[in-house]
């Protein structure tokens, strides 16, 4: 086998393995792997702005809002007025998001993340540059994407 097929499996084994982990995740706990990554960021704070995880989730607030509301459909989160100032509205969870977080499967991206701080500081910026290259020769350096390992758009489907 030669290395470009070698690295055409290697990329494919990428995308499969972040599809079975979103099924995985959906299954297990009902949600995506993007909502899941907002629970999570929620829970590291206690309560979050939508301002502040769209930051961290590179997306934007029209992204994050579709995602809260449906958390918020489903039970997961709630929104609440801050009391310090009453134009910012915190979103915070619920005892049911709090059982999803606890009983969830081991998300891919923090498996990758464990192993990827493993690594040597030299062979970190070599994987990146060798990630940030095939994104070049795949002419997606200039697409939309946050760091949240799963396929397909971030957004939820929306619903008709």
């Amino acid at each position: 086998m030669d290395r470009i097929d070698s690295s055409l499996i290697a990329l494919r084994r990428i995308v499969r393995a972040t599809e079975l982990f979103g099924r995985e995740i959906r299954q297990a706990t009902g949600v995506t792997p993007a909502q899941f990554r907002v629970l999570q960021i929620i829970a590291e704070q206690g309560f979050v702005t939508a301002k502040a995880i769209s930051w961290r989730m590179q997306v934007s607030q029209g992204t994050v809002t579709s995602l809260v509301d449906k958390l918020v459909r489903d039970g997961l989160a709630l929104r609440e007025k801050s009391s310090q100032d009453r134009r910012q509205i915190h979103i915070l969870l619920t005892d049911a998001a709090r059982v999803v977080l606890a009983e969830a499967p081991d998300p891919l991206q923090q498996r990758f993340v464990r192993k990827f701080a493993a690594m040597d500081d030299w062979e970190q910026a070599l994987r990146v540059a060798g990630l940030e290259r095939v994104a070049a020769m795949l002419d997606a350096e200039g697409l939309d994407a946050s760091p949240v390992l799963a396929t397909g758009d971030i957004r939820p489907p929306t619903e008709t």
